[in-house]
């Protein structure tokens, strides 16, 4: 299995379109990634949480999601999500996908092969590369 990464993306007012969807199929089709899960997340005004889960395949539909879709999150189950709900604020929603990627696979075998230990790992955002005078 490749690193997993749990991206929470956020979304004003809750509208969910279908480009992301769309992008996470490309990319699974490909092998680059896999989508272990995806949770749609919602909190009402007064911070109670409900949800969506996806299965294979209605996963990555879910980014149509209505309110509908959304059911009340047992109190396990928010546990469980507690950082990414921590994230939206009150009144949004938030999908919550686990990414596996595929695509560092070949280069985790081939640093443990050449006897390297990975120490540290960050995602750095495009201003935060750019502020550092690098090409974006």
């Amino acid at each position: 299995m490749g690193p997993v990464q749990m991206l929470v993306i956020g979304f004003e007012g809750g509208e969910f379109r279908g480009e992301i969807a769309a992008e996470l199929e490309r990319l699974r089709e490909d092998d680059t990634i896999r989508v272990l899960d995806l949770v749609v997340v919602a909190k009402d005004a007064d911070g109670n949480v409900s949800a969506a889960e996806g299965e294979e395949g209605l996963a990555l539909r879910l980014l149509d999601v209505t309110d509908a879709d959304l059911a009340p999150l047992e109190e396990a189950d928010t546990a469980d999500l507690w950082e990414a709900t921590a994230a939206i604020p009150p009144g949004a929603a938030a999908a919550v996908v686990l990414i596996e990627h595929r695509w560092a696979i070949p280069l985790r075998d081939a640093i443990a092969n050449a006897g390297g230990v990975p120490l540290a790992d960050a995602w750095l955002a495009p201003e935060d590369v750019a502020s550092l005078g690098l090409p974006a």
